[in-house]
């Protein structure tokens, strides 16, 4: 009798532990489209921070703006951003996949401004030639002299 108990009692257990603490919602958006959306409003919450003041400026909200782009109503995407982040491990994969995109958009950008960097400091070492700008300037001076005359004329 008392195996009985005790395997009614961990069946009991193993049932109970199965059971998911949020329900699935009706309109369950996909994996993916849950990392572009996380990945877009972190981008958003990114510019805040840098500028504040451009993201309060624009008329409307930016995160309707990309909830609409994904075609997601906020309860939509608030149950399931609840669903997601019942189950840790699944959450964090989703939260890894969008640190790793980041990371690569921030290599991206960096390069490019270092890039820039380049470019500008050697259009600074370049010595301007005077003469060069005072011809270009004389010409055009002279062509629109040519032309204000003929049209008098």
């Amino acid at each position: 009798m008392k195996n009985f108990i005790v395997i009614i009692l961990v069946l009991f257990l193993s049932v109970s532990c199965k059971k998911e603490l949020v329900k699935q919602p009706a309109k369950l958006i996909g994996k993916d489209k849950m990392i572009d959306i996380m990945y877009d409003l972190s981008i958003l919450e990114a510019m805040k921070y840098q500028h504040p003041v451009s993201a309060d400026s624009v008329e409307t909200s930016p995160t309707a703006f990309i909830l609409k782009k994904y075609k997601v109503d906020s309860v939509q995407f608030s149950q399931n951003n609840r669903y997601y982040a019942a189950d840790y491990e699944n959450y964090k994969s989703i939260f890894d996949e969008v640190g790793k995109r980041l990371a690569v958009n921030q290599r991206a950008t960096d390069s490019i401004v270092k890039i820039e960097e380049k470019k500008a400091a050697k259009e600074k070492k370049k010595p301007i030639v005077k003469d060069t700008i005072k011809n270009k300037l004389s010409k055009t001076s002279l062509d629109s002299i040519r032309k204000t005359t003929r049209l008098k004329r």
